[in-house]
């Protein structure tokens, strides 16, 4: 132990207690050590003070910087406190720049780092001690990555004053922390067709042997490896590709870092960022983009209408065409735009949920409604309730008093108001359903503003709406359609079988969500639910009395209510959720951040299939081209890697993968081909000939490293 961490571990021990978290064993060391210090000795109520997550890390191993670079994950501290206490956010120091087989180029840290956060406490705090502790995740690599993860605990007593400890300690890592470019430097940025180039100036830099920039991008942004392409004096002059340079970035977050070596102790850095706000340099190629991506929206949502969850409902409103043939021009219009009307409001209620969630920090991701299972198990009940009323069970009766006028012929479904809600069904429906272009277009809507994001849905709501619009204002096209008669009781029922259908597909979701023991109790609830719809449907007729009628609805309210506490509430509560299996058919094995990193650094080429249980398109491209013979067969004779990311459940990790690459949700497939070579994007809708023209490029040689 040298002299400076001796002083520092004899300074703390008298003032505080830290416990050292057990990390990896590999090979009979442990390859990180954590514990967490104070620069205090004691806390003041409400007097901010420093905290540090130390890691230790054996030699030759590192762990990641905040932007690791092309392979790794940043270590992650999530700190337990008191009640009205703050973290902030972590203060990262200079990290090193590291060169990995491959041409992986990564940011991190060797040896030691200390990770500093401050730490403001409640002015009425007035307990004798207080206990912090922290969960520290992180990757360490050397040839291969070990994952680790610890529960660092620090203990401090509260006093009216205090003293500094850990002094030298602290003020090392304080003194790689990044600071200000001076009054003398200058920055601009410009993008081109490839990414951005920076211009810095400082006359101080020409006194310096090592220049570079290190970028911080957002998570959504893949930027290559910057590289130096001039430089005079104190005039820098650097290139940073990006791999969607399409967005137009005009800045990117970042460090210019300078030194006497790149590996200098001594080494500084001045913070540059200036965000990552879109160029308005190039406003008409942005508005094309707009425009672009609109219409790439139109024609994902006029294709939902074709997807299998969909047709079902679909088929519904073309069956309400069909009784409709022959009324009033204005009936048939309306009930088209009670329709319509129902598509719109699901669309754009959505994106402002989205705009909500974006403009509160968060990260909006499409269908993530069903990676939740009380979703999917509500829309189980709704659609069995519906299919029920297709095949005579019971029929759907509105209150008069919600709209009279909304209710056709006695109050049945096929009214404006049912049409309404048919719109909103069948929408909610399509949510699963990334049909092509859409994912693009959804990629870029968010990431652009409030407006475009409503535009965007909008244009997926006009395109999914569009048939339906041009059957309801030209009636006369209805003549194409079968004449009403006695074949529309079996159609129904036949709708109603569709229905079905779709309540098994849901529910194949929620097994592979919850298991086998949840499936079990939810098709108890539904047959219970069932049970009420046929009290409904027998006992509550027109010509029972109101006695009647108020025994059954009691009777159905107990089925209901007593059916969800106890086979919802108790028993599907308590079914623990399903992991992501570790490995699938045909060579298939379970996605980790960690183990794609550890590919990578071997020089692997890897293909990752971004899927979920409840993603039709994603059913459809790996039963039609990535499980066929001639896929598989072409994976196995170029060795590639083949990781299978399960979103079914909303997996956190597979969620920050997707925003890198710009996608609100699944399908996504990405092939690393290995080498130097970027990763590249396959779109939605898979063919043979795409994915094997794509693996007949990849190095066998690099592959089989």
């Amino acid at each position: 132990m040298s002299a400076i961490r001796r002083s520092a571990f004899f300074l703390w021990l008298p003032v505080l207690m830290a416990m050292t978290a057990q990390a990896q064993i590999y090979q009979g060391k442990q390859l990180v050590q954590a514990d967490a210090l104070a620069n205090v000795s004691a806390v003041v109520p409400g007097e901010p003070f420093l905290v540090g997550v130390r890691l230790k890390m054996q030699p030759h191993w590192h762990t990641y910087w905040k932007y690791p670079g092309d392979a790794g994950i940043p270590t992650d501290i999530k700190w337990e406190m008191p009640e009205g206490w703050r973290a902030g956010s972590i203060q990262w120091p200079i990290p090193l720049k590291l060169q990995e087989p491959g041409d992986i180029q990564i940011y991190g840290y060797h040896d030691e780092v200390l990770l500093i956060q401050q730490i403001a406490p409640a002015k009425n705090f007035t307990s004798p001690t207080v206990k912090l502790s922290a969960k520290v995740n992180w990757l360490v690599c050397e040839k291969i990555c070990i994952p680790g993860d610890a529960v660092v605990t620090l203990s401090l007593p509260s006093a009216p004053t205090n003293s500094p400890a850990n002094t030298d300690l602290f003020a090392r890592f304080q003194k790689q922390l990044p600071g200000s470019p001076g009054t003398n430097f200058s920055a601009s940025w410009k993008s081109d067709g490839t990414g951005l180039v920076l211009n810095v100036t400082q006359p101080d830099l020409a006194k310096f042997p090592s220049v570079e920039f290190f970028p911080s991008p957002p998570e959504n942004v893949a930027v290559g490896h910057p590289r130096l392409e001039s430089h005079e004096g104190g005039a820098y002059t650097f290139r940073i590709p990006l791999d969607n340079a399409k967005q137009d970035f005009k800045s990117l977050p970042g460090l210019i870092v300078f030194g006497n070596a790149t590996d200098a102790p001594d080494r500084s850095a001045w913070d540059v960022s200036v965000g990552s706000e879109k160029a308005t340099a190039n406003e008409n190629s942005t508005s094309r983009d707009v425009v672009r991506f609109l219409i790439f929206g139109f024609i994902g949502g006029f294709i939902l209408n074709l997807m299998p969850c969909v047709l079902p409902v679909i088929s519904l409103k073309i069956f309400g065409f069909v009784q409709q043939a022959g009324q009033s021009r204005a009936r048939i219009f309306r009930s088209g735009l009670a329709f319509i009307a129902g598509i719109f409001v699901w669309f754009l209620g959505l994106a402002l949920v989205l705009v909500i969630i974006k403009s509160a920090g968060g990260q909006p991701v499409w269908a993530a409604q069903f990676t939740n299972p009380y979703f999917v198990l509500f829309m189980s009940a709704v659609v069995l309730v519906f299919a029920l009323n297709l095949f005579g069970v019971f029929e759907i009766n509105l209150p008069q008093w919600l709209s009279r006028r909304a209710v056709a012929a006695g109050g049945s479904m096929h009214g404006d108001a049912g049409s309404f809600f048919q719109g909103v069904f069948a929408t909610v429906l399509a949510t699963p359903c990334t049909a092509p272009f859409l994912g693009t277009a959804l990629g870029f809507a968010f990431t652009q503003s409030a407006t475009v994001i409503l535009l965007m849905f909008g244009s997926i709501a006009l395109g999914m709406s569009a048939p339906y619009f041009l059957l309801s204002a030209q009636p006369a096209w209805l003549k194409f359609l079968p004449k009403p008669g006695p074949w529309m009781v079996r159609v129904k029922q036949l709708m109603g079988f569709l229905l079905i259908a779709t309540l098994l597909f849901l529910l194949s979701v929620l097994g592979a969500q919850r298991g086998v023991g949840a499936l079990i109790w939810t098709c108890s609830f539904l047959l219970v639910l069932s049970v009420a719809c046929w009290l409904k449907g027998a006992f509550i007729t027109p010509l029972a009395s109101a006695k009647t009628r108020g025994l059954v609805l009691g009777l159905m309210l107990v089925l209901v209510i007593g059916g969800g506490i106890y086979f919802i509430g108790d028993k599907f509560q308590s079914a623990a959720a399903v992991a992501n299996p570790t490995a699938s058919g045909g060579g298939w094995e379970k996605f980790t951040p960690e183990r794609l990193a550890s590919e990578l650094q071997q020089g692997h080429s890897v293909f990752i299939d971004f899927t979920a249980e409840w993603c039709i398109t994603c059913k459809f491209n790996e039963s039609t081209v990535l499980e066929t013979a001639a896929v598989q067969a072409a994976f196995s004779e170029r060795q590639i890697v083949k990781l299978k990311a399960d979103w079914t459940n909303g997996d956190p990790a597979i969620t920050k993968l997707l925003k890198r690459f710009g996608r609100p949700g699944v399908p996504l497939y990405v092939l690393y081909p290995g080498g130097t070579a970027q990763p590249y994007v396959f779109p939605e809708l898979l063919t043979k000939n795409i994915v094997l023209e794509k693996l007949e490029t990849v190095n066998r040689a690099i592959a089989s490293q």
